[in-house]
């Protein structure tokens, strides 16, 4: 009996020295299997983590591509303000011209019609003084001591013309006019004979006077030559 169980623990430390070798291979490649198998599930995560950075850049460059226009946008708008302001300023300028145009021809309208004026009040007055001096005047049909007629289709303010001092004619020593059909002619000229329109009128008293148009206080004697 102890030999048999001698015999029997012997075989069964056999037995257990022959699995002893075998599950602790198996323990040594479960063992080396993990890390292998870690490793391979780490690479795809690796792998995703580089492609994260290059997704992101790659998400990231439309948005820098969009910031461009943006910029070119902000750039656009000082350009576009100048623009508008020179416009703005071109037609304040038009409008400015405009207006002072318009004033400028406002004045030398007003400036013609107080000439009008000025010249229509001289006109009434040298009618007046002339009507006033009627009595000191022939009347139509009148004549000189010479027996010119006086005739008012002729002669008188209706009739006023002006004179060239190297006008007419010079006879005789004298210089003379033409006027009326008649040619007249005086000693002197005084000044203003020439510097303005005169007419011939046959006086009362039957002498020829030479009178200013515009001022019939201006007068003095002339002949019939």
């Amino acid at each position: 009996m102890k030999a048999f169980g001698i015999i029997s623990t012997t075989a069964l430390f056999l037995l257990l020295g022959a699995n002893l070798p075998a599950f602790a291979q198996e323990e040594h490649h479960d063992e080396g299997a993990k890390p292998a198998q870690h490793e391979e599930q780490a690479k795809p995560a690796a792998k995703q983590e580089q492609a994260r950075p290059q997704k992101q850049e790659e998400q990231a460059k439309p948005a820098k591509q969009q910031a461009k226009p943006e910029k070119q946008q902000q750039e656009a708008k000082p350009q576009k303000q100048e623009q508008q302001a020179k416009s703005q300023e071109q037609h304040q300028q038009q409008q400015a011209k405009g207006q002072q145009q318009q004033q400028e021809n406002q004045h030398q309208q007003q400036v013609k019609t107080r000439q009008n004026e000025e010249k229509s009040q001289q006109h009434q007055q040298a009618n007046g003084q002339a009507q006033e001096s009627q009595g000191k005047y022939a009347r139509n049909g009148q004549k000189d001591r010479d027996g010119h007629e006086y005739n008012e289709s002729r002669f008188g303010p209706n009739h006023h013309a002006r004179f060239e001092e190297n006008g007419g004619r010079y006879y005789n020593g004298r210089r003379e006019y033409s006027y009326g059909g008649y040619w007249f002619y005086a000693g002197a000229y005084p000044a203003w004979f020439y510097q303005q329109d005169v007419y011939f009128i046959l006086g009362a008293d039957g002498r020829w006077y030479a009178v200013a148009y515009n001022d019939p206080s201006l007068t003095f004697q002339v002949n019939i030559g």
